[in-house]
């Protein structure tokens, strides 16, 4: 499957995933203890758009730049941040809570395959290179955690 296709169903994934844990997420957030922090409807909401659109603005900065690209590095920098996402918290805390936790099921179905062969892709495709996605991919990763909080306290403004 082709690099550019899938860094747009990555964004897709990922918006699919956000629409769930938007809906689910924040009535969850209040009875889920050490998962997860507290969290309003608004700023969740507004986080997950933000998120969601800069999918769509990696996918084209991908696109656009093509191979070994700095949009190539954060569209599998993303896909990284989702893939690890699976697991923690979704997985592990449907898990360890023993009850649903909102994205787990979008994370299994649509993340994690979708994450899997775009990374794959872009590897074989030459889209990034193995050495320098070691450091930029955790990068990216360490750039979309330390959004978050910035983002949900925009979004309660």
């Amino acid at each position: 499957m082709d690099f550019v296709l899938l860094s747009w169903l990555f964004a897709l994934a990922v918006t699919l995933h956000n629409i769930e844990e938007a809906i689910l997420l924040p009535a969850w957030s209040q009875t889920a203890g050490r998962w997860q922090h507290p969290v309003g409807a608004r700023e969740f909401r507004f986080a997950v758009i933000v998120l969601s659109a800069a999918a769509y603005g990696a996918a084209y900065f991908a696109m656009v730049g093509g191979r070994e690209s700095a949009g190539a590095y954060i569209v599998v920098g993303a896909a990284l941040a989702m893939l690890l996402n699976v697991a923690f918290p979704h997985l592990l805390a449907t898990l360890v809570l023993r009850r649903y936790a909102p994205g787990t099921g979008t994370a299994l179905l649509l993340n994690l395959p979708v994450t899997v062969l775009l990374l794959r892709e872009a590897i074989v495709e030459g889209y990034i290179r193995l050495h320098v996605f070691a450091w930029a991919g955790p990068l990216v990763v360490i750039v979309i955690l330390a959004s978050i909080p910035v983002l949900f306290a925009i979004g309660k403004r």
